[in-house]
């Protein structure tokens, strides 16, 4: 159920096990990479962690190739992008990860043309899936119905094996385990009450070209609003603004650019000054953590599984979403190719799960400081405040500290575990020694190696 990029990668996985792989979208796929409603972030920034490359280049091989053919940006961290945080300029630093930049639709598209490629996968699009077959002891299908035969339709049965749920963050699936007799799952939320909104531009004064391929403020307790400008494949690049409950950016084209006034420098708004729109602004206000936990006891059915959003949404800002559509995808594969133990239903959940659980920690564990709060898992225990101390002097010094840098951008591109941020050089800096120096204005240049 879904046909974006959790619903598509879990369709190429499972094609390996089945003679037929029904992929369920509400949506008709466009022709090309243009965005689709059914993507209500699509218009706006996406990135591509380094974890997630990893994953995808694991599920389809040649992938990454394709990608920079079509032409997404390709950008190092942090020698390619002028950064901010916590009131500290990075050090433009040789890159040690990169993250690509292009649009949501442009992978999407890659993505789909693989994957729907395999004559073992259809796809219904123009569909809803609108209930569950089956009973509290087993999933046996899904009730699909027309989207153009209209709401009062009688819906038809789809038999499975197997349901994944891949319907994202507005999933209906709780509610429909329920109808059938089993338990819905307990869900962990935190949300900040951030919004964003986005607009397209070009720029004209190449500040934005060459060396430096973008810029990004990024928010915290202390300055809650963030921004930047990332670019596109087409040269053009993504202007985000963000803030929090009460202070929405506006979506009026005007009112927009005043908005950047409000990062903590100027630096974006005078690029805005010489730059051509070409897009209205869009808004986006869905940001809250949302974690369901079909792994705890219950009475879960066998024959169903829950991925990406659906199981785990993220704050969007922290660029994870693409990157664990693919890590599940991974998982899901190597949990249905471990000949030492049943794939059981409830077995492979926890492997989907566990693939998301990094993310999870990060995304969740920095909202959790955000002024205004709200949800379920707000609350933080003795342990993740302890980790809240280490891991803020673990930023403070990742601005201006190579050693300190490279470990935590390995962990935020969920390339390496966190373990990784307590290697003992980690440590020796972060406990025992002062943040090194940082620009005091924008670095214009990244640093050479050596200097």
């Amino acid at each position: 159920m879904g046909g974006s990029l959790a619903g598509l990668l879990a369709a190429h996985v499972l094609a390996d096990h089945a003679d037929r792989v029904t992929v369920v979208e509400r949506d008709r796929f466009p022709d090309g990479d243009g965005s689709r409603p059914g993507v209500p972030q699509g218009r706006h920034p996406h990135v591509l962690l380094q974890g997630g490359q990893v994953a995808l280049e694991s599920l389809l091989p040649g992938f990454l190739a394709e990608l920079r053919a079509a032409g997404a940006p390709k950008v190092g961290m942090p020698s390619d992008m002028v950064l901010w945080q916590n009131g500290r300029w990075l050090r433009r630093l040789p890159a040690t990860t990169h993250i690509y930049t292009g649009s949501r639709a442009q992978l999407e598209e890659l993505v789909r043309r693989r994957v729907l490629a395999n004559p073992v996968v259809d796809v219904l699009e123009g569909t809803d899936a609108v209930g569950l077959l089956g009973d509290a002891a087993r999933v046996r299908g899904v009730l699909l119905r027309d989207r153009s035969a209209g709401s009062g339709a009688e819906p038809r049965a789809l038999e499975a094996d197997l349901v994944v749920d891949a319907s994202g963050s507005g999933t209906k699936a709780p509610r429909w385990l329920s109808a059938i007799g089993a338990e819905s799952p307990p869900e962990e939320t935190i949300d900040t009450g951030l919004a964003y909104a986005s607009r397209v531009y070009r720029g004209r004064s190449g500040a934005l070209d060459g060396e430096t391929l973008g810029y990004y403020v990024y928010p915290g307790p202390d300055q809650v609003h963030g921004g930047g400008a990332l670019p596109l494949e087409d040269g053009s690049h993504l202007v985000i603004v963000s803030g929090l409950r009460g202070d929405e950016p506006p979506t009026d084209d005007d009112e927009f650019e005043a908005y950047t006034k409000r990062l903590a420098h100027p630096l974006l708004d005078r690029w805005l000054d010489d730059a051509e729109p070409l897009s209205p602004a869009f808004g986006y206000r869905r940001t809250a953590n949302v974690r369901r936990r079909y792994d705890l006891p219950g009475r879960r059915p066998a024959g169903f599984l829950a991925t990406g959003d659906a199981l785990c949404t993220f704050n969007p800002i922290y660029g994870q979403g693409m990157a664990i559509a693919a890590m599940s995808a991974v998982a899901l594969r190597d949990a249905l190719a471990d000949r030492r133990r049943m794939p059981t239903t409830r077995r492979v959940q926890q492997a989907l799960l566990t693939a998301s659980r990094q993310a999870w920690d990060i995304s969740a564990g920095a909202d959790r400081a955000m002024p205004g709060a709200t949800g379920t898992a707000v609350t933080a225990g003795p342990a993740d405040r302890l980790a809240g101390w280490y891991l803020g002097r673990v930023t403070v010094r990742s601005a201006g500290d190579p050693v300190v840098g490279r470990a935590f951008r390995s962990v935020l591109t969920l390339s390496a575990p966190v373990t990784a941020l307590f290697a003992p050089p980690v440590v020796r800096a972060v406990l025992f020694r002062p943040p090194g120096p940082t620009p005091a204005e924008p670095p214009t240049a990244p640093e050479q190696p050596g200097s």
